[in-house]
């Protein structure tokens, strides 16, 4: 039940619960989906109650950059940028595997911050972690080699799937670090060669956790 997802539902009063129960829709979306198209799209916002979104940016050449994952209980707030005035950039929604979602329509999720202390207190503190979300991200970008980036990848995959055998592509792991695919792959040939990976098609087997781990370094949150 909605209730059962969001922390600050027992602080609702009974006629904001009415509300938000009878406005907010439960929605399946199909792997791959893409949920959410930028700032001129506010579909709402997705809470999540299973499965897995990705929140990612697309430069000017077209090159993805995965921003942040969001998984159960997770609230989605920029898929609503019509009301976040704070919110300047184009960001995209992807269902990572099949997920189901709440979609809170965007007005009624706004009254709700307008009238509930409690409810305007949580979005300015998930914005806040978002955005430092966003920012760690920038200096990784920046000031973190790619061998680094990428090795903290495979580490969050294992962790996110609870295997060492990941089934992802090379292209899918470039548009997580906002690479080309061909540098990931020579990247990826140089881990096999030193014994920290083995490399199937559309696979990937994590052999050496530990050096892998070594090789993330900071670039593990």
């Amino acid at each position: 039940m909605l209730k059962d997802y969001l922390p600050f539902w027992n602080q609702l009063t009974q006629e904001e619960r009415t509300l938000l129960e009878s406005a907010a829709q439960l929605h399946s979306f199909k792997k791959g989906t893409i949920m959410h198209r930028g700032a001129d799209d506010c579909t709402g916002l997705f809470l999540v109650t299973s499965g897995q979104l990705r929140a990612f940016t697309v430069s000017d050449e077209g090159r993805e950059l995965t921003l942040y994952r969001m998984l159960d209980h997770d609230l989605c707030l920029f898929s609503a940028p019509c009301i976040m005035s704070s919110i300047q950039f184009d960001m995209f929604v992807e269902a990572e595997i099949d997920t189901t979602a709440y979609v809170i329509p965007p007005l009624v999720y706004k009254n709700l911050m307008d009238s509930s202390f409690a409810v305007a207190h949580y979005t300015n503190e998930l914005m806040a972690s978002r955005f430092s979300d966003v920012m760690w991200l920038i200096d990784q970008v920046m000031n973190r080699r790619l061998d680094s980036r990428l090795a903290a990848l495979l580490i969050e995959e294992e962790q996110l799937v609870g295997s060492n055998t990941l089934d992802i592509t090379h292209e899918q792991l470039a548009k997580h670090l906002g690479s080309a695919r061909e540098v990931v792959t020579r990247m990826l040939k140089y881990l096999h060669s030193e014994g920290l990976v083995e490399l199937k098609r559309g696979r990937v087997n994590i052999l050496d956790e530990q050096r892998l781990r070594k090789l993330a370094g900071t670039s593990l949150r």
